[in-house]
């Protein structure tokens, strides 16, 4: 299993020297790849923006959206902008998408919510049509995400949580693309959050970045891996369940947190 990380793009204290100076550490450490989170009304940098600026710096890591909210733009913005990214990096980009989950961030585009799933089938059509060599990953835990991920994409990207929640999406996502006869399996991807130098910082922020959520932001904020003991156990769950690159995305916007994270992966 392949370990990435991700850049602090919404993480509270970022700037964009910040961001660069990550993506440049990121390319020299141990990790496949550098992945961005994507929200509209939210600080922070936009997803697109950010993989741009680390491809600029980068030789060797993937470039990766996980995810991005696709049906905030539309279809051929989107290719474009996907497009762009990747030629800049020298084909560098696995793409991620979904229809998020903020009703805020559709207002604020002036996008039509009820029809997210709709728009979001058309976009991953017409990339796959213009397109076809870009790597493509959709995430969601509903039966539609799973049906286009398995029409459309290359693999599937989880969410989030302890390797049973991934094991059980896994099994999903398979078994829709088996059901589309498609040949082999998708390609599995994860995510975690960490901090290891002020998880009290990280807790705050995923408490903040998912208050929209209610209560159960509190079970996402206490899923921050904190230790090099939570890091190295979800890693092994992860990897025992067939997962084929697991994105560490960071909760404190601390370079030295790349440092810490090499280490623990040692």
């Amino acid at each position: 299993m392949k370990i990435g990380v991700g850049l602090p793009n919404t993480v509270p204290g970022a700037g964009g020297e910040l961001l660069v100076d990550w993506a440049r550490r990121a390319d020299s450490g141990p990790f496949s790849s550098v992945a961005v989170l994507d929200r509209l009304v939210y600080a922070g940098f936009e997803p697109f923006v950010s993989l741009a600026a680390a491809a600029a710096v980068t030789k060797r890591v993937r470039l990766a959206t996980m995810i991005a909210i696709g049906p905030l733009r539309g279809p051929a913005m989107l290719a474009k902008q996907a497009d762009s990214v990747r030629r800049i990096a020298g084909g560098r980009l696995t793409l991620g998408l979904a229809v998020g989950a903020r009703r805020d961030d559709y207002e604020a585009a002036g996008v039509e919510h009820r029809t997210r799933g709709a728009t979001l089938s058309e976009q991953l059509a017409l990339l796959r049509t213009e397109h076809p060599d870009l790597e493509l990953l959709v995430g969601g835990a509903s039966g539609p995400a799973f049906a286009r991920m398995a029409r459309y994409a290359d693999g599937y990207a989880h969410g989030g949580g302890p390797p049973r929640a991934f094991a059980s999406a896994a099994t999903k996502a398979k078994a829709a693309w088996s059901d589309l006869g498609r040949p082999g399996r998708p390609k599995l991807w994860g995510q975690a959050y960490f901090a290891l130098g002020d998880p009290e910082r990280g807790t705050d922020y995923l408490l903040d970045y998912y208050a929209f959520t209610g209560p159960f932001a509190e079970k996402i904020a206490a899923g921050n891996l904190t230790s090099a003991r939570a890091i190295k156990d979800l890693v092994r769950g992860y990897a025992a369940e067939g997962c084929d690159e697991l994105v560490l995305l960071p909760t404190v916007a601390d370079p030295a947190e790349l440092d810490r994270l090499a280490e623990v992966l040692a």
